[in-house]
Parts: C-alpha cells; structure tokens; sequence
C-alpha cells in the first residue's frame, strides 16, 4: 500500500528544486510515516543539488524534518501514532560504533545518507519513492528526504519531543542547530577558563557561541564577515569578535588577544583557507574541531612540526553523541532562556526553497525553515 505525498524533486545536478505528487510506501518492520510540519533548509541540501553529495538524481532532499507520526510499521513500540517528533540521522543500530553509543559515526553512515534507498532492513537497497506513473524517485537522504509533506524514516532515528514545542523551529535540531551546539558540548566540552574560537557565525556558528556560554569557557571568540552576524554573536555571548574581511590576519589577532594560541577553534565554514585559519589558530596541545560541510574530496593542508607538539585536529558529525540526549537537552536549554536558537529561524512556504537557500546565501536569513501546507479537511 501507499500514500499519495507532495513532494519537492531535484531532477538533476544543477536543476532547480521543483514540485510534484508522488507516492510513499506504508512503513515496513522498523519504519515510520512521519507527516512533516516542517524542515529545515541547509546548505547541505544546496550542495547535494549542486553534486557536491552522490544522492542519485531524480531524488528528494531534506535533511531537518519534523513532525507528526502518522503510521508505524511492524514491531514499532515507539514512537507512537499521534507523536510529535523531529527526525534525526539515521543508523544501523549494529554495528561497532553504534552499539558503543556513537551512532553518528554509524559504519553504514554513507549509504545511510545518501544512497537514496533503504539502507538496512528487509527492504535494503529499495526505495519507498515513486513517481504517479510508478517509475522510482531517490528518497531516503539523511533517512528522511523531509521536503516532502511526508517522509518514511526508521523507528530508532525519530526522537519524540512534547506537543508543546512548534515544530516549526523543531526541525532544525535534527542537523544544523545540533552541529554546532554538539560540537561544544560532545566533543569540545571546555574546562574552566579555556577559550574557543568559532570560524563562521551562521547558523551552526551561533549555536556553537550559544552552546559555549553554557560551558565554563571564559572567552568566546566569533569570527564572520558580516558585521550583522558578529553583532548577533555577541548578544548570543560571545566575549570577543573579529571582522575576517577588516582584519588583515585574524590568526595573528586572536593569538595577540589571547596572549597565545587558542585552546579550542572550531571551523563552521567548510572553507578550505579558513579551515587552515582554525587549524593554526590552536597550538600546543590545542584542538582545532572541523565541522563545516566542504565540497566532496577537498584536502587541506597542516604545518606538520607544528602539528606534532600535541596538537589535535577533529573532525564532527552533527554534533556527536546521540539526537535522543541531545536534542531533549538542547530544548530544556531553550525553554530556560539559556538556548534561544528559536531568533535564528524565519519561515518560507514550503514552495520557496529556493527563496529560503537565496535568503540565506545573502545573509538575511540565519536558519530558513519551509512549512508544509496544512493537510486537507477530512
């Protein structure tokens, strides 16, 4: 059986997001029919259309779904019809790294992302998107494929938030709002008087200020070229900012702020010349944190001397750890006043992909969230 969903396509690299009716399977073992409320725009989804991703193409995108569960497959005990849930990354459940708790380093993760089909379970290897005609359309980018008024995702990455919260700053904590915050409290997780220097106040870099003003970090550095971010990177708490356009060498700044290198600098830019900024801007026994989405097989370069006294250079997936901790303690945050990344989204009609990716490459917009239609009476 199916579900006749509406759906956002991109035909082929390069080609615009487009519109159309297709249908969706019924959830299988594991599965659940999730109707989105609404989701998250991200870069991400940009450069998967752009080719920057392997998602086969004709394929749906979207990757910060959230919303109201609509059906469960067999042995689904939880979530539950009627929940409301955001969708997070999807795993395996089985393998090393899963059943040691990092799921996000799943070692299916690359066919869990963007294979555009089932990548575990009875069905593997099939998709559960179709067009009218009947011909097959890639779904299941990020487990979710979220532009969509449906999506058919797995049990285990759904993580049920209360009724209460608006889904429709909700989605955003699957990925991009997750990924910077994570990145400080997982992977991070300053001691008492350490610095941190975030590379790009968009909105992963905000959330990571945000984040970092939980921590007992006492000097938090932002860096961006707008000076409209770097104003919001202050009253989310940054103690210290730099304009990267006004400053002739911003690594020599900071370093002559700090009195030396940084403890922590954390790239959210996936700019290469800037990931060799964060990289430098660390030293000994430094760690410098790469989180920023770079184009498909872009290598950057480290001073090797320097790098060999101790320092550290990590990589993250959207914020470490597990979205089902995380995500629950990113909105208790939030409802303390302590996490106001609500101020960060603004809302398109789910129509305007493309004028929420335009808004956001301009910078008039932090975090562009698209809404679903309502569903039809009856």
């Amino acid at each position: 059986m199916s579900t006749q969903i509406r759906a956002s396509i991109v035909e082929k690299i390069g080609a615009p997001f487009t519109y159309t009716d297709l249908l969706i399977d019924d959830p299988g073992p594991g599965e659940i029919l999730v109707r989105i409320v609404a989701g998250g725009v991200c870069h991400t989804d940009a450069n998967t259309r752009g080719g920057d991703m392997p998602l086969p193409l004709p394929g749906v995108l979207g990757h910060e779904g959230a919303g109201v569960v609509e059906a469960v497959g067999p042995g689904v005990t939880s979530p539950r019809v009627g929940d409301h849930v955001v969708l997070g990354w999807p795993y395996c459940g089985e393998c090393k790294n899963c059943l040691e708790g990092e799921p996000r380093y799943c070692l299916s993760i690359g066919p869990a992302l963007v294979a555009g089909v089932r990548f575990t379970g009875e069905q593997a290897g099939t998709s559960a998107y179709r067009r009218l005609d009947g011909s097959p359309v890639s779904g299941h980018f990020f487990g979710q494929s979220s532009f969509a008024t449906h999506s058919l995702a797995l049990a285990r990455q759904a993580v049920v938030i209360p009724d209460d919260i608006p889904l429709e700053i909700a989605g955003p904590l699957a990925c991009g709002i997750a990924t910077g915050a994570g990145a400080v409290l997982n992977t991070v997780r300053p001691r008492v008087g350490e610095s941190i220097v975030v590379y790009g106040a968009g909105a992963v870099g905000l959330s990571a200020v945000m984040a970092a003003t939980n921590t007992p970090a006492t000097t938090i550095i932002a860096v961006d070229m707008h000076d409209s971010r770097l104003e919001l990177a202050k009253r989310y708490g940054a103690t210290h900012v730099f304009n990267a356009g006004a400053t002739p060498d911003v690594v020599a700044a900071i370093h002559e702020l700090l009195g030396g290198t940084a403890d922590y600098a954390i790239d959210c830019t996936g700019v290469i010349p800037v990931v060799e900024q964060t990289i430098e801007t660390v030293g000994m026994l430094g760690t410098a944190i790469l989180i920023g989405g770079a184009p498909a097989e872009a290598a950057f370069t480290a001073d090797h001397f320097r790098t060999l006294f101790g320092k550290r250079i990590v990589g993250t997936l959207g914020g470490s750890g597990r979205s089902e901790r995380l995500i629950p303690a990113l909105l208790e945050l939030w409802r303390q006043g302590r996490f106001p990344f609500d101020e960060l989204v603004q809302t398109f009609d789910f129509e305007d992909i493309e004028g929420a990716l335009e808004a956001s490459h301009r910078g008039d917009v932090i975090k562009p969230v698209v809404r679903m239609p309502e569903p039809a009476a009856g």
